[in-house]
Parts: C-alpha cells; structure tokens; sequence
C-alpha cells in the first residue's frame, strides 16, 4: 500500500494512495439552505451533454465559509506556484 503524509499547522493527514484517488472534475453544483451546504463534484461524460457526481459533500453553513475563505487564501498564496503543501 502506497502511503502520503502531510502535515498541516495542527494536523497530520495520512491517506492511502492505492484507495482514495483523487476525482477530477469539470463542474460544481451548489445547493444551499439555512442549515448547510452541498457541493455535488461531477464530470462531464464524454461527447454528450450529460454529467455524473463523483463525489457528494456536506457541511455547515459556518464551515462552508471557512472553506471558502481558506481556498482564497490558498490559491492567492500559491498563485503561479506548481505545487501546495508540504512533502517530508
């Protein structure tokens, strides 16, 4: 089994590499509510008009704005920048 670790300011992140790919996607779907929000990830399939989820993701509205405002953050700081994160 192929392992990753990262580490971030306040936690260590292992993932097996052989069973989490990452998904690639083409577009996102937004549904909000006063509780919470959902991202569904999808791809488009091939030559049609047609896409598929690849991936469902849940989270408060409080985390939904952290996230948010991290992924600014983030890609600001590594504008023009191959590679985020950290390897050891």
């Amino acid at each position: 089994m192929a392992n990753d670790k990262t580490t971030t300011s306040q936690n260590v992140i292992s993932v097996n590499l052989d069973n989490t790919p990452i998904l690639y996607t083409d577009n996102v779907f937004i549904t909000t509510n006063d509780d919470g929000v959902v991202l569904d990830v999808t791809q488009k399939l091939a030559t049609s008009n047609q896409v598929r989820i690849v991936s469902r993701i849940g989270m408060s509205r409080a985390h939904a704005k952290k996230f948010t405002a991290e992924m600014g953050r983030l890609l600001a700081l590594t504008e023009g920048k191959s590679r985020t994160g950290s390897k050891e």
